[in-house]
């Protein structure tokens, strides 16, 4: 019985110590949740609001691209998303409630998307699930959220009215497709490419800093509405584009395309002796059958030059003394068999007889140049290999776009290297050249010698003020004697002159020049596919021929018409471009003498347009100008007797101009800005418009001008 009583009594203890056991475990859970919740609930507070909280970067707004003249080429344009936090404290019940169905028919007329009653359930509905980051719309323009701000509830302030905006910038190219792959991108999923890639860091800017808190999933809402740090602006880009220039290449080149049907094409202008990029155009053929700028091939496509490297075969003879301008060379008639049975034929067979080495240039004979560097260079190949990387064409030209596809000139050391190389070489096949690289040789040569590197930026600015300015840079002050530069002078004048490119001749100013028609290769394929061949049209040169000021290059690929010979294909886009220039370069066109005995200059009549185009005008004809408002940039001319006295033109944003009195260029430019469509009527200056001045722009519309 003893051991029985014993037994029980340590069970019982046992349960005892149990219960003080959770007791005692008990009494420390209440007291740690009484030390959270009151000793420590500022920090664990303080702790989860930082787990939830973060910074996010702001956006700079990024910096402007303006072309030579001062016109926009590219900009960032602000966009909006607007949301609304429903359950905000200043809107009561009865504040939202009273003006909840105002509030939806404004939304339903702005945003629609969604009807009135669409409108007005989803915001009781996020007001009822106390939704405070409700989404109105993505993508709104600065114009539609100053109209929004005014709505029902968001026009109690900023802070009250329950409206979140969040700023984001779009990119935009005021004059759509010109230039669009010079001025180029920089996009995360997609390589840097033109300046936009080049100068990003310039452009970006610096991101500001705004506290966000995470209210759900990946969804964080700012906790005020000013940033903690203000993003800082980027900077502008000053290039060399010129816009008038660059908008006549892109329809000259684009023209010629379509008329015959080609690949694609290109187009550059150079500055001779600075380098400065003055137009660069690239185009290529699309499904729908229109021309867009998809590919730089002035830039990134090295292809076998043809013809336009005889320049560079005959530089490199006379600059070793072999051979002079006037020396005979046998042309066989058009027509010579090589090892391996390749025949190399000239364009125009049965010319027998003797040739000089400047009319072998001028008829740009296959034969005869081959003749020239097989006669010379036939025991000693890398000699004339040595010669032309002497020229420098077989390094990159180093220009600060990216993409730029490196030269290909082939040496005796490498493994394709045949008894066919340095006679196709000569006349510009088995080695590769993008069109930049090709100007840029012609560009030294009406340069004198002295090779610049390509420039297409050529200032920074901030606000207004100058950062950084950029100088031309030389990367060769004499690639050769004055005396080799002089012969091939000569023989690009006489092309225009008297040989494949007789077409520019008529031209008020002098060209000097090369053509150049080559078959393009098929992969690995050659030159034919079932007997059929595709080529290449190229022309460059320079003008005017004995000061030049500027170069040219025009390569047109694949034409599929008839022609495509350079000086039919390539001829007619180097001339309009060429026109332009001259028609509008005061340096280029010798004034008249003035006889002031006989006659008494007066001031001539003035179109309304770009304040800073009539200055110039005004300026080289020794005009006087006037005007109040030195910053205009669209005035009003009206002559007063030796006296242009201008009168500001206001252009406001989204409201019709005046234009009537203004010029088709300058009026256009005006409108592509404002979103107008426009059809034009005559010829001359505009002297009625279908809009009203001063009335607001319905974007899309169309306004009709009418000149005479």
């Amino acid at each position: 019985m003893a051991e029985k009583r014993d037994i029980k009594k340590d069970f019982l203890w046992r349960i005892y110590l149990m219960y003080a056991l959770i007791a005692v475990f008990g009494f420390a859970v209440l007291l740690k949740v009484f030390t959270i919740q009151f000793a420590e609930g500022e920090h664990w507070r303080k702790k989860e609001q930082e787990l939830t909280m973060k910074y996010i970067d702001i956006e700079a707004s990024r910096g402007n691209i303006y072309s030579s003249d001062g016109s926009l080429i590219a900009t960032s344009v602000p966009i909006f998303e607007l949301r609304m936090d429903v359950v905000s404290e200043p809107v009561t019940d009865k504040i939202f409630y009273e003006q909840v169905d105002s509030l939806s028919y404004c939304l339903s007329k702005t945003f629609k998307h969604k009807t009135y009653n669409d409108w007005r359930t989803d915001l009781k509905n996020a007001r009822k699930r106390k939704n405070r980051y409700y989404l109105i719309a993505r993508k709104v323009e600065y114009a539609t959220l100053k109209k929004v701000r005014r709505f029902p509830i968001f026009r109690l302030g900023k802070y009250k009215g329950g409206l979140i905006v969040l700023q984001k910038s779009r990119r935009e190219l005021p004059f759509k497709k010109l230039a669009q792959r010079t001025i180029g991108y920089d996009r995360n999923s997609k390589k840097p490419l033109g300046i936009e890639g080049a100068f990003n860091k310039d452009l970006q800017g610096v991101s500001g800093k705004r506290l966000v808190q995470k209210i759900a999933g990946d969804i964080y809402k700012p906790i005020n509405q000013d940033n903690e740090i203000e993003p800082k602006d980027g900077n502008d880009i000053i290039t060399t584009i010129d816009a008038n220039i660059q908008d006549v290449a892109h329809h000259a080149l684009e023209k010629q395309l379509k008329a015959q049907n080609a690949h694609h094409g290109c187009a550059v202008l150079m500055e001779v002796k600075t380098g400065a990029i003055k137009a660069m155009v690239n185009l290529s053929r699309v499904d729908t059958g229109d021309y867009v700028e998809t590919f730089n091939y002035a830039i990134g496509e090295g292809t076998e030059p043809g013809s336009t490297f005889k320049l560079v075969s005959l530089m490199a003879a006379f600059e070793d003394g072999y051979t002079d301008l006037d020396e005979m060379v046998n042309i066989e008639g058009g027509r010579k068999a090589y090892a391996g049975g390749y025949i190399m034929r000239d364009s125009h067979e049965g010319d027998y007889g003797q040739y000089s080495v400047k009319q072998v240039f001028e008829k740009s004979s296959n034969v005869g140049t081959s003749n020239i560097i097989m006669k010379y260079y036939k025991k000693q190949p890398q000699k004339f290999i040595d010669r032309v990387y002497s020229f420098g064409l077989h390094q990159p030209l180093g220009i600060a776009l990216p993409g730029e596809a490196k030269p290909y000139i082939k040496d005796t050391k490498s493994k394709l290297w045949s008894a066919l190389s340095l006679p196709l070489m000569s006349i510009g096949y088995e080695e590769k050249l993008t069109p930049l690289q090709t100007l840029n040789f012609y560009n030294t040569v009406a340069n004198n010698g002295k090779m610049m590197r390509p420039q297409f930026v050529q200032e920074i600015r901030s606000k207004g003020k100058l950062i950084k300015s950029f100088a031309p840079e030389i990367i060769n002050p004499a690639i050769c004697s004055q005396a080799t530069i002089d012969k091939a002078k000569a023989m690009m004048e006489g092309v225009v002159r008297e040989g494949t490119a007789t077409n520019l001749r008529t031209a008020p100013y002098q060209i000097a020049a090369k053509t150049g028609t080559a078959q393009i290769a098929i992969g690995n394929k050659g030159y034919s596919i079932d007997g059929k061949k595709s080529y290449m049209a190229s022309l460059c040169g320079y003008f005017p021929a004995k000061d030049p000021l500027y170069s040219i290059i025009i390569v047109v690929y694949a034409p599929s018409k008839a022609a495509y010979y350079g000086n039919e294909v390539a001829g007619p886009v180097f001339r309009e471009i060429a026109d332009k220039v001259y028609s509008n370069s005061m340096v280029i066109i010798k004034p008249l003498q003035k006889d002031t005995s006989r006659f008494v200059m007066h001031v001539p009549a003035v179109k309304g347009g770009k304040k800073l185009d009539i200055d110039r005008v005004a300026k080289e004809l020794s005009l006087k100008t006037a005007i109040d408002d030195v910053e205009a940039n669209y005035v009003w001319a009206q002559p007063d007797n030796k006296i242009i006295r201008m009168k500001v033109n206001p252009t406001k944003e989204l409201e019709v101009p005046q234009l009537v009195g203004m010029g088709l260029r300058d009026a256009l430019s005006i409108l592509e800005n404002q979103k107008l469509l426009v059809k034009v009527v005559g010829r001359g200056v505009i002297r009625k418009q279908s809009l009203v001045p001063g009335t607001k722009v319905v974007k899309g519309s169309t306004i009709t001008i009418e000149l005479s």
